[in-house]
Parts: structure tokens; C-alpha cells; sequence
């Protein structure tokens, strides 16, 4: 339980530290978001948990592939933004798109071997 809590306290710290990071400077929070450090903290905490390199292997390739599909969100957000959307409007609509875009990725990439 103590390792959990942990885990917890660790990766809810990054992100009240990137918060007011970029509450301060936007492009260098955006900066420090853009870092993988939820991909490297799941994979430090995924070898402490298994050993496995297979399983480790398995996860940053599927993290490969799941990021592309996110990355229009954080065009079309600012985009919805400059252009009067409300921000919970526009927030939804990057996240739906977000969903739809991934549920193609899965699709896409079973048709060329890559299991996600």
C-alpha cells in the first residue's frame, strides 16, 4: 500500500509542479508537459514491478503509436479557442476527436501487424 501511495504522491507532484509552472510561463510549462515524464515514470514503475523487457517493450511502442493520434488535439483546441468556442466546447471536441482518432489508430495499425 505504502508503494502505491508513492507512485501517487510522485506523479501528482509533477503535475501540480508543471501547473504552476505553466500558470507562470506557458511555453515552458508546455515545455515540461511535452517531456515524456508520465511515459518514463510508468515504465521506471512497470520494470520495479516486473522485470519484464518484453512487457516494457510492448508499452513504449504502444505509447509510440497513441501519442500520434493525440497531437491534432493540441491543434484544434487553440484553433477552437481564437475562434470564439467556449472552452468546455472546444475542450469536448478535442477529446472526441481524440477518441475517434485513436479507435483509427487501433484500426490502421491492426491492418499492418501492430498490436495496441
Amino acid at each position: 500500500m505504502l508503494y502505491l501511495v508513492i507512485k501517487a504522491l510522485l506523479s501528482g507532484f509533477i503535475i501540480m509542479v508543471v501547473s504552476e509552472v505553466a500558470r507562470r510561463s506557458p511555453g515552458f510549462g508546455a515545455l515540461i508537459v511535452s517531456l515524456p515524464l508520465v511515459s518514463l515514470l510508468a515504465i521506471l514503475w512497470l520494470w520495479r514491478d516486473t522485470h519484464d523487457p518484453e512487457r516494457i517493450a510492448m508499452h513504449a511502442e504502444a505509447t509510440f503509436w497513441y501519442v500520434l493520434p493525440s497531437l491534432p488535439m493540441f491543434l484544434v483546441l487553440p484553433w477552437m479557442l481564437r475562434h470564439g468556442t467556449s472552452f468546455w466546447v472546444g475542450l469536448g471536441a478535442g477529446c472526441l476527436m481524440t477518441i475517434g482518432l485513436y479507435g483509427g489508430t487501433v484500426l490502421l495499425a491492426a491492418r499492418f501487424g501492430v498490436r495496441l
